[in-house]
């Protein structure tokens, strides 16, 4: 007799190579059989029809609050870690999650940008993202560091990476002033620690031919001269129209024993900080942009032109702000999220961004949200519009093959640095109940850039540790089953 039963779905185990009818018991948090026989269970839900698979696993999330994670629980999500830009000090960021509970688990790397602000320019070390982007203008940050000040980086992340962090998230891409050699050593750390890094890449040569080493090549380069396990983060939005040179040197520098893995959103438009070195508007034309390539989110509406950039930018840098780089509307410019998407072994990742709220008062338990909340659809919207086009409109990738993205591919990058990563991405005995339960026929994303929190659909029931956050498609805003992922 189990706690829980789930019975008759097809059941998709990407590990084991498992596609077929089975029941799903599940006890004490884990699962416990995978039968071909009914079970009896405590509760039985019957899942004829719809898809029995792992919980999703989402690298890049930087929606880490509750409003963001129960979006992220509506589209699948079960474990939501923020390895990119990562977080500093790494033990604030988990105090603050446990304290405020969560509705998915959750980790964090250590964050080299907040470590070098901190150092360079002064900013608090108090792990908030905010924070982050209120000093991602700064250049005293951006320029290169006295190899002084590069130790004092360095230990910093070393004492994170002890209390737990799940690698090193470097924004590079951020601070084009850094000397490359400083990358390196960062690399090198990581490596002696055996965690990955987590990197926002620089701006490739063909973008800048002044950049001070080609962005993709500075990556596979770390990953050959260090052994590190360099983990390429968002791969369609920082290659743009030369990713197909990108995809290739990756995969030449993997058939020679490197460590070099990737991901990718199936969006067009990213989401940053208005402030960010490389959107200002001398250098849009680097990436095809004009300012109207670039959305407020508070303003509601695209910037009118370089004068306007400029003025937004000096007065709140931390404002976020859509990047219209590729129209979704278009096959040629979409097809360069689409190859990155299809790549071998690319994990989904959907860089959400936590929702933000009008000034005034915030209830960050209210649900469902107030209207006025915004975000970037890939919030809400990631895992379900992947199954929706890479799976039933394009056929780019099986239906196994894209559960495999969404859920083992995403936990192996992670498990070397997170032993208990290696329970999740996977539905089989002993297993952490993450489990997520989907209609095939009619899993999509329904967040659009306009009403940006709208839940996916199809998605009809979504376990944390074998608690219902998401039942009959409906969330129940009173489960905060999320437990914390940690380096060890």
């Amino acid at each position: 007799m189990y706690d829980l039963v789930l019975s008759g779905g097809r059941v998709i185990d990407p590990e084991s190579g498992l596609d077929s009818v089975r029941h799903v018991g599940i006890s004490g948090g884990a699962v416990r059989e995978v039968g071909e026989r009914p079970l009896s269970g405590t509760t039985t839900v019957d899942v004829t029809g719809l898809v029995v698979c792992p919980g999703f696993v989402d690298l890049h999330s930087h929606s880490q609050d509750v409003p963001g994670g129960r979006l992220q629980a509506l589209d699948g999500v079960t474990t939501a870690l923020e390895l990119e830009a990562g977080a500093f000090p790494v033990e604030h960021a988990y105090r603050r999650a446990a304290a405020e509970g969560r509705p998915i688990n959750y980790g964090f790397s250590t964050s080299w940008a907040a470590a070098r602000m901190h150092v360079l320019a002064g900013a608090p070390a108090v792990a908030d993202l905010d924070e982050l982007l209120v000093h991602v203008a700064d250049p005293r940050w951006q320029a290169a560091a006295t190899p002084g000040d590069v130790d004092r980086i360095l230990g910093l992340l070393e004492s994170d990476l002890a209390a737990g962090a799940l690698g090193i998230g470097v924004l590079v891409g951020y601070a084009p002033g850094t000397d490359p050699a400083e990358y390196l050593a960062v690399a090198a750390l990581a490596a002696r620690h055996g965690v990955p890094t987590y990197t926002h890449a620089r701006d490739l040569v063909e973008m800048d031919p002044h950049v001070p080493v080609d962005g993709a090549e500075e990556i596979v380069r770390a990953a050959g001269e260090t052994g590190a396990h360099m983990h390429y983060c968002h791969l369609n939005s920082t290659s743009g129209r030369h990713v197909d040179r990108v995809l290739a040197l990756v995969e030449r520098v993997r058939r020679e024993g490197s460590t070099v893995t990737t991901e990718a959103y199936p969006y067009g438009a990213g989401m940053t900080g208005i402030g960010a070195a490389f959107l200002a508007p001398e250098l849009l034309g680097r990436r095809g942009l004009t300012p109207t390539s670039i959305g407020h989110l508070a303003l509601g509406r695209r910037i009118a032109d370089a004068d306007e950039l400029r003025r937004v930018r000096a007065e709140d840098p931390g404002a976020l702000a859509f990047v219209h780089q590729a129209d979704e509307a278009d096959p040629v410019a979409f097809g360069v999220v689409q190859r990155a998407l299809a790549f071998s072994d690319a994990a989904v990742a959907s860089d959400a961004i936590a929702p933000q709220w009008p000034a005034g008062p915030r209830d960050a338990l209210r649900w469902p949200l107030p209207p006025q909340v915004a975000t970037h659809p890939r919030t809400a919207g990631t895992f379900g519009r992947t199954l929706r086009m890479l799976v039933r409109e394009l056929g780019l990738l099986s239906l196994p093959e894209a559960v495999r993205r969404c859920t083992l591919v995403p936990a192996r990058i992670v498990e070397n640095a997170a032993p208990a990563m290696r329970r999740k991405g996977r539905l089989q005995p002993g297993c952490d109940a993450d489990v997520t339960v989907f209609d095939p026929a009619t899993v999509t994303d329904r967040s659009t850039y306009t009403d940006t929190t709208r839940p996916s659909a199809g998605i009809r029931h979504v376990l944390v540790g074998g608690r219902f956050v998401v039942r009959d498609g409906a969330l129940d805003a009173g489960a905060l089953p999320g437990r914390p992922v940690r380096g060890g």
